[in-house]
């Protein structure tokens, strides 16, 4: 899905709730959110072609500075959820995602943000101010620059 006037474009995938995953109480810990946050990361860059894969080729890596998560609902051992993982634009040398759980009756259960910076991956690590070549090629093979 591409939206080109929200300068967002956003992946579907799903994940079936292991049993490991869920506390005594027989649901998913909290903390488990965020595991679901980076399968739908990894699923998004994988179909746009912006994995992290694809950033260590040029020498970048992604980490995440920020994250947060809101939960409404509880998922279960056995459920299936739909992950959705949505980019977020920014004129700003960095990746924003939100993302919107769902469980198999399509209610929301948890929402969240993540945010990661561009550091070289090649040396020690540095932080990069301003946005790599690479990473503005692809904003504009998926429509997010104007020409």
């Amino acid at each position: 899905m591409q939206s080109k006037n929200n300068k967002e474009i956003s992946f579907i995938s799903k994940v079936r709730v292991r049993f490991v995953e869920t506390d005594p109480l027989g649901i998913v810990w909290h903390g488990n959110y965020i595991q679901y946050f980076e399968d739908g990361r990894e699923a998004f860059g994988r179909h746009h072609g912006i994995s992290y894969l694809n950033q260590k080729e040029f020498g970048y890596a992604t980490p995440i500075v920020k994250s947060s998560s809101e939960h409404k609902l509880p998922l279960r051992y056995g459920d299936v959820a739909t992950i959705k993982t949505i980019y977020v634009d920014s004129r700003a040398a960095k990746m924003v995602f939100r993302y919107e759980i769902f469980n198999q009756e399509d209610q929301l259960v948890c929402t969240g943000e993540t945010v990661q910076v561009f550091v070289d991956h090649t040396g020690q690590g540095e932080l990069s101010l301003t946005i790599p070549d690479f990473f503005m090629e692809w904003k504009r093979k998926v429509g997010l620059l104007d020409d």
